[in-house]
């Protein structure tokens, strides 16, 4: 039996589908903008692209966002990982629109592309840099997987505010509040 009435065999590989291959463009696309950067600049190097507000800059970050928590590399790899696998469940199981299918992909492909580096980049295993490279005047250095997280949290944010359920239904499911009273009443009688 499947995980929602709603959702199908066919409408369930669908959906897990597009979300996987999704992913697999995020990650494909964030690793091989790191690879150019790193292979065309200088560690610490900042091309200007749009002045005063947008710079390529490569830089090397150990911590999360803001750089903050550089001593806890492994946690994060950890955490990535633990959110890698929730939500590759929520496609498998969970997921019944191509909306929902859409965000978490990109959320999956955002995760896996940092994730990549902190297992296999430099210093060692669990412990790697993630490249970042664009750098908005006034704000953090960022790369393309950042990107995918942070613009596929806002839709999930907004799909939940607006009631929109991972199975494709909108609002709280219809809550049964039936008594043993309300089914002697609903019997059939001899």
């Amino acid at each position: 039996m499947s995980a929602s009435p709603s959702r199908s065999a066919a409408a369930a590989k669908r959906f897990t589908g597009l979300g996987l291959i999704i992913a697999l463009v995020a990650l494909v696309l964030d690793q091989a903008v790191k690879i150019l950067v790193e292979r065309t600049m200088k560690l610490g190097e900042s091309i200007e692209v749009i002045p005063n507000f947008l710079d390529i800059h490569y830089i090397l970050n150990p911590g999360a966002a803001f750089s903050i928590g550089e001593d806890f590399t492994i946690i994060f790899a950890i955490l990535q990982a633990a959110v890698a696998v929730y939500v590759i469940y929520l496609l498998l199981r969970k997921v019944g629109t191509r909306g929902w299918a859409i965000v978490l992909g990109s959320l999956l492909g955002g995760v896996l592309g940092n994730l990549t580096d902190r297992l296999f980049r430099e210093p060692a295993f669990g412990f790697g840099h993630v490249v970042d490279m664009f750098s908005v005047q006034h704000f953090a250095i960022f790369n393309v997987a950042d990107s995918f997280i942070v613009c596929s949290m806002i839709v999930v944010a907004l799909m939940l505010i607006r009631g929109r359920n991972l199975d494709g239904t909108i609002g709280d499911p219809p809550k049964n509040n039936k008594t043993d009273a309300d089914d002697e009443k609903t019997e059939p009688t001899a």
